[in-house]
């Protein structure tokens, strides 16, 4: 990149920019060789100035014909401006020319990228890492894990991204691709492997421990999250996101206050934002001091008005507070900014149920079901919510049609097993217990808690 006090520069650079630019108002330029026109090229393509550019390009190319970088550097301004197929075009007579070179191949290459040409901007950015020099192969390598993001070839992305770090090490853009790959396929054991080995070569990368973090909070894994976020921020006290996702950390883990410490500091490095005050608000909801909860709710509010997290925290408070109608119309407000989020259906749900709304609470149950068919926790609820309605034959013609799911398996055989129970053909219950008490006893003992009349039946203890 060309800067005007470039110790390599032969000659006054802003006396020769005055000559040119005098120039396209008419006057004499006077003689400029190739470099120095070259220098005042790189000036505009720099500062973004292509119409200029590309007026520097031809004039370079009319003085000296056979020097093909005033028809490169035109193909590059031309890509800057959109004209991508001209580009394609100059392009095409350098290769007839000369032999291409690491820039022209890679002038190619994202002139296609932005054509949404992916195999070709692949193709051309793996020949121009055959063209390139060390020191530039972790930035060509980054490009092409990008072409790979864009064909959703993750996998590929990866390997690729790993070379660029073999070459930089502190590439910290390429440590968070290798994040957003594996978000991608959700292989979070693998990125944790990924990291881990990082950090055994490079132990004051603080990206890689925040990295860590966060694939350690994918797994739920909240104390190995704690470990390597506190790690980060040990190495970069001031890098706001740990702070962030900390307090996450402490939020899941039930640590409310540590929580709050956390979002606040990294309010007091970022400044206010309504994502982070919204979290104080809900640790404030959890510890029960309403009052700060409403405050820090509206407070997010009024720094983002349509967070629905904010809403559905003002219509939980609400109903903590026995003002479950009111609590009702904000979760609704909730819901109309984020129709298909499945939670939020299943708090109304809930509220419905305390008001005894039974039609009602069942459709806000059906409708977070439909959006998310596989959460344990609403599958145990609408379950209760049936049974303890008697609606004991389409509890169990909906507990029939569930798909298979490993995960879910001892969840809704437990259920399946209440039902028959109730139904009063306890065989069939026995037999559904029998296996999973056999092998999980205590996720059992947990579904089978929400009907404590069946831990105390005899024959269900002598199973235990």
């Amino acid at each position: 990149m060309f800067e005007e006090e470039d110790e390599f520069y032969d000659g006054n650079f802003n006396e020769d920019l005055e000559r040119f630019e005098r120039s396209l108002k008419g006057e004499q330029m006077g003689f400029l060789d190739s470099d120095q026109l070259d220098a005042i090229l790189d000036h505009y393509l720099i500062h973004g100035h292509y119409s200029k550019a590309i007026l520097c390009a031809d004039r370079g190319t009319e003085l000296f014909p056979f020097n093909l970088v005033f028809t490169l550097r035109k193909a590059q301004a031309m890509s800057a401006m959109g004209q991508l197929k001209e580009a394609l075009t100059l392009l095409s007579q350098i290769e007839k020319r000369d032999n291409p070179t690491c820039e022209f191949m890679l002038t190619k290459a994202s002139i296609f990228s932005q054509l949404r040409d992916s195999k070709n901007a692949i193709k051309h950015f793996k020949e121009a890492l055959l063209l390139s020099e060390p020191e530039d192969k972790d930035e060509i390598y980054l490009d092409l894990a990008m072409e790979y993001e864009n064909i959703n070839d993750y996998n590929a992305a990866i390997l690729i991204l790993e070379e660029a770090i073999q070459y930089n090490v502190s590439n910290e853009v390429a440590i968070y691709e290798i994040a957003f790959c594996y978000d991608q396929i959700g292989d979070y054991p693998r990125a944790i492997k990924c990291y881990s080995d990082f950090i055994d070569e490079n132990p004051y990368s603080f990206t890689a421990w925040y990295n860590l973090g966060n694939a350690y909070s994918k797994t739920e894994n909240w104390e190995k999250a704690v470990w390597a976020y506190d790690y980060c921020m040990l190495i970069n006290d001031e890098f706001s996101p740990a702070y962030f996702n900390l307090g996450n950390a402490y939020l899941s883990m039930d640590k409310y206050e540590l929580s709050i410490e956390c979002f606040e500091k990294c309010m007091e490095l970022d400044g206010e934002d309504g994502l982070a005050l919204c979290y104080i608000g809900e640790c404030h909801e959890q510890l029960a001091n309403y009052d700060l909860a409403k405050h820090y709710y509206h407070r997010s509010i009024e720094f983002v008005p349509e967070l629905a997290e904010a809403w559905l925290g003002l219509g939980i408070v609400a109903d903590l507070e026995g003002k479950t109608k009111e609590g009702i119309v904000l979760i609704q407000k909730a819901i109309e900014i984020d129709p298909l989020n499945a939670s939020f259906h299943h708090v109304l749900a809930g509220a419905y149920e305390k008001l005894e709304e039974w039609d009602n609470a069942n459709t806000a149950y059906e409708l977070a079901l439909e959006l998310d068919p596989t959460n344990d926790e609403i599958i145990s609820d609408y379950a209760q919510f049936l049974i303890e309605l008697d609606e004991l034959i389409e509890a169990k013609d909906w507990l029939d049609e569930l798909p298979e799911n490993a995960d879910l398996n001892v969840l809704i055989d437990t259920l399946k097993a209440v039902v028959a129970w109730k139904l009063g053909n306890k065989e069939t219950a026995l037999f559904l217990l029998n296996h999973h008490i056999a092998n999980d006893p205590e996720s059992v003992k947990e579904t089978l808690s929400l009907f404590p009349d069946l831990l105390d039946q005899s024959e269900i203890i002598h199973l235990f």
